[in-house]
């Protein structure tokens, strides 16, 4: 196993274990605290499971290439550890469906609706917003669709910590190696 593909595991399978936590997480707590759905929390887990990219690509830096890496190895390296991430997710994401009985979309325009409703919104309104509800349900039921949906929820993050990643980096007096790091790590 090349260096690349092992830290690309390692890490990528640290961010998908802070992803199935997430999902676990509001799964279980998702009708008790109100908090755990917002999206400014989900995509907040999100900048953390991901920002074992910065760190597995640090390491690999420092390890690996002797506290000196290129902006593409770099980028090349965060790519596919966000690559691990967004297909763990999404296949977790899948199971937990599964579980359930592919319930959730069903609870979420129940949910939608039952806000709508008691925001005062006409029954002319509600009306409509349940036709496109019922549009988006029958969409979601295609895994075709939703399978690369469920990718683009976490994807945009991996790309963004992977460029930044990528772009402080290659900088080797960012966050310099210490000496005994090489010492230190596991042998090849």
């Amino acid at each position: 196993m090349t260096p690349t593909l092992r830290y690309s595991l390692i890490y990528g399978g640290l961010a998908s274990t802070v992803l199935a936590a997430f999902i676990a997480v509001t799964a279980f707590l998702n009708h008790k605290v109100q908090w755990v759905a917002t999206l400014a929390f989900g995509y907040s887990v999100m900048l953390v499971a991901m920002s074992f990219i910065f760190v597995g690509v640090k390491r690999y830096r420092d390890v690996e290439r002797g506290g000196v890496i290129g902006f593409l190895p770099a980028l090349g390296l965060a790519l596919l550890i966000a690559l691990i991430a967004t297909i763990a997710y999404t296949v977790i994401w899948e199971m937990y469906l599964a579980a359930t009985h592919y319930r959730f979309m069903d609870d979420y325009i129940a949910s939608l609706l039952a806000k709508a409703r008691a925001g005062g919104k006409s029954a002319a309104e509600i009306a409509r917003m349940s036709a496109e509800l019922d549009g988006m349900r029958a969409m979601y039921a295609n895994p075709l669709v939703r399978l690369p949906m469920t990718a683009m929820e976490v994807a945009p993050v991996g790309l963004a910590v992977s460029l930044f990643s990528a772009a402080l980096l290659r900088n080797p007096r960012l966050l310099p190696a210490r000496e005994n790091v090489r010492a230190a790590s596991p042998s090849r």
